[in-house]
């Protein structure tokens, strides 16, 4: 049995063209009585009627689905697509047509749903980048309109206040900076000046550097067993130093006293070399780790702003590792830790 469900124009022509010339030539044969004229009647009628109903039908098609693809695509057609829509859209079915425009509709939803988030994450980049300069400025303000209002007149009011003053400005000095950083690295500014250079050498003189800190809250340090042989790796030194930096100093804020900060170096297939630091803190929910590379994102507000920092350190770091063609990962669990790391290129003959 012929199905309906597919049929191109050209079938469509031919089904009603037969249909039309067999009733006729019945009805001659009946009324006549001459088969032979029946048969005439049916060559040709058959023959107009296909060509005038298919003419017809891709006109109609050609039009209605011209202005679709037309719409679909948003371009004004060039000749060869102009070619195309004449030729081979009224050889389609409409089924294949359909597939097409819900093809596009999938397409646009998916378009859409990406503005969403992007629309969202540009609102909660707006008001946390606005939060983050408020906080000082008005801490500015209100410094400087107590001194104005008579608060100079005491000098130990005054020398506090300039000083809460200088770090409220450092603090913004620093955000500035930050987010210039970023700006650089994302319009691929930032120029690169690798060396090659032993990773866990590094590590140690960061340790060493960063000890006052770390002794505040009794925390350990190590190179983890079996990654202390030297790695070489080819990279920009100090702003892999600036990336090693806050890691480490992230897994002081957010370690527990009396913790461990471990360092792991490993050698992966191919040209990379894996480097972790791993602490054994409060570690990070589920549902934060996705974004915890984003601009400003702090996994509790409160608390994160209690630590210090303007939360951009490790979109810094992402955007360092990015802009030397390698990757970031994260892994941790509430009360047992988190592990962030990131790849680097191996030691290269110079």
């Amino acid at each position: 049995m012929l199905s309906t469900k597919n049929l191109s124009p050209r079938q469509i022509a031919a089904i009603n063209a037969a249909s039309i010339s067999i009733l006729v030539a019945i009805a001659n044969f009946i009324f006549i009585g001459s088969w032979w004229v029946a048969l005439l009647t049916l060559i040709i009628l058959y023959t107009v009627a296909y060509f005038l109903i298919l003419f017809f039908l891709q006109q109609f098609i050609y039009r209605r689905i011209k202005l679709i693809y037309k719409f679909i695509y948003q371009t004004k057609a060039s000749k060869k697509e102009e070619v195309y829509y004449k030729y081979i859209i009224p050889h389609k079915s409409i089924d294949e047509v359909s597939e097409d425009v819900e093809k596009w509709a999938a397409q646009k939803s998916d378009e859409i749903e990406i503005l969403k988030k992007n629309e969202a994450y540009r609102k909660e980049f707006l008001q946390n980048l606005a939060h983050e300069f408020k906080t000082p400025i008005f801490a500015v303000q209100g410094y400087v309109d107590t001194l104005l209002n008579g608060a100079m007149e005491n000098p130990d009011v005054r020398k506090r206040f300039l000083e809460n003053t200088a770090r409220n400005v450092e603090r913004l000095v620093h955000l500035m900076n930050d987010l210039d950083e970023i700006s650089k690295l994302e319009r691929g500014e930032q120029i690169l000046y690798k060396q090659n250079f032993v990773i866990q050498d590094l590590i140690k003189e960061l340790y060493e550097s960063l000890s006052i800190k770390l002794t505040e809250k009794h925390i350990r340090t190590s190179i983890k067993k079996g990654c202390e042989a030297p790695v070489t790796v080819f990279a920009d030194k100090e702003k892999v130093r600036q990336v090693l930096i806050n890691l480490i100093d992230n897994a002081r804020k957010y370690g527990k006293i009396e913790g461990n900060i471990v360092a792991s170096v490993y050698k992966t297939e191919g040209d990379r070399v894996l480097v972790e630091i791993s602490d054994d803190g409060i570690g990070i929910e589920k549902e934060h780790l996705p974004r915890i590379f984003e601009r400003f994102y702090r996994t509790d507000k409160g608390r994160s702003r209690d630590k210090g920092g303007a939360g951009l350190g490790l979109a810094i770091c992402k955007h360092i590792i990015e802009a030397h063609g390698q990757a970031m990962h994260v892994r941790s669990t509430p009360d047992v830790g988190t592990t962030i790391g990131f790849t680097l290129e191996k030691k290269k003959d110079l």
